[in-house]
C-alpha cells in the first residue's frame, strides 16, 4: 500500500491561490511538490478595456527584471496615462490618447 501524501515545502501551509502546487514524480519514484506560477494577464486600456499592444504579458517580478529596451513602450504609455486622467489611474490605449489629443505628432 503506497501513500500519496506530500507536504508543502514553504512556510505557507494553506491552499491559497498563491500556493498552488503540482505533484511530480522523480526518476527515483519519490512524489514531490512543485509550485505553480500564476497565469499572466495582458495589460488592458483603462477606458475601453482592450489589450495594449507592445506590453508583454508577464508577472510583475519578471517585468522588474526585464531590460529597459524591452519595456520602453510600457513606460511611454504609463506616462501618457498619467497625463490623460489623474483621477483614474491606469494604462490607456494609443488610439484613445490620440483621439483625446494627448499624444503629440498625430
Amino acid at each position: 500500500m503506497v501513500l500519496n501524501r506530500v507536504t508543502y515545502r514553504r512556510r505557507l501551509s494553506y491552499n491559497t491561490k498563491s500556493n498552488k502546487t503540482i505533484l511530480c514524480k522523480t526518476p527515483g519514484g519519490k512524489l514531490v511538490v512543485h509550485y505553480a506560477t500564476k497565469k499572466t494577464q495582458v495589460a488592458k486600456c483603462g477606458d475601453c478595456k482592450s489589450a495594449l499592444r507592445g506590453i508583454p504579458a508577464v508577472r510583475p517580478v519578471k517585468l522588474a527584471s526585464m531590460s529597459k529596451t524591452s519595456k520602453r513602450k510600457l513606460t511611454e504609455r504609463m506616462a501618457a496615462a498619467s497625463v490623460a486622467n489623474v483621477s483614474s489611474p491606469g494604462l490607456y490605449g494609443h488610439s484613445l490618447l490620440r483621439n483625446r489629443r494627448l499624444l503629440p505628432g498625430f
